[in-house]
């Protein structure tokens, strides 16, 4: 029996496409998750194929639980994966978070800001979002700079496990 799949909404930007990750963009998911730069302050180890999949799987299954989540970016006029972008919320979370992690072949690019800042837009105007946040490694002075280009400040704390995580986050003006 084949079963239709969820459909997220389609985001655009000027350079980027954002939508729902399907099987077919495994192996592109799989390439960019497994340098371990890129999963330095998220996973903080290269993922093998196997958790790759999981992960895939979850960003998947947040859509059907929650009516939300990641998107894939692509280059609109490549369709080249870039990594993914949006919201995550799962149990015991602190709060409606926006997050992304983008291939290194990507980073210096204003990808993730580009895409982050379509995310607020999308929560504040179509979601009726008013506060959303992003949890970030004190370490990752990237993501702290893409955090505050898109007007989130500082906010306070997270202990997840054995990491402490700055909580940043914008409220809806």
């Amino acid at each position: 029996m084949k079963v239709a799949p969820l459909e997220a909404p389609t985001l655009t930007t000027e350079r980027l496409t954002l939508r729902m990750l399907h099987e077919s963009d495994f192996e592109e998911y799989y390439e960019v998750h497994r340098d371990p730069e890129v999963t330095r302050y998220t996973a903080r180890m290269q993922l093998s194929r196997e958790d790759a999949w999981r992960h895939l799987a979850v960003i998947a299954g947040h859509w059907h639980l929650r009516g939300f989540g990641m998107w894939g970016v692509f280059e609109t006029e490549t369709n080249r994966f870039v990594g993914r972008v949006g919201f995550h919320q799962p149990e015991g979370w602190p709060d409606f978070e926006l997050g992304w992690t983008l291939g290194r072949a990507s980073w210096g690019k204003g990808y993730a800001t580009e895409a982050a800042r379509r995310c607020v837009r999308y929560a504040f105007e179509e979601m009726d979002r008013d506060h959303l946040i992003s949890l970030i490694d004190p370490e990752n002075t990237p993501s702290i700079r893409v955090a505050e280009r898109i007007g989130e400040t500082l906010q306070g704390e997270w202990q997840h496990g054995e990491h402490k995580l700055l909580v940043y986050g914008v409220r809806q003006r």
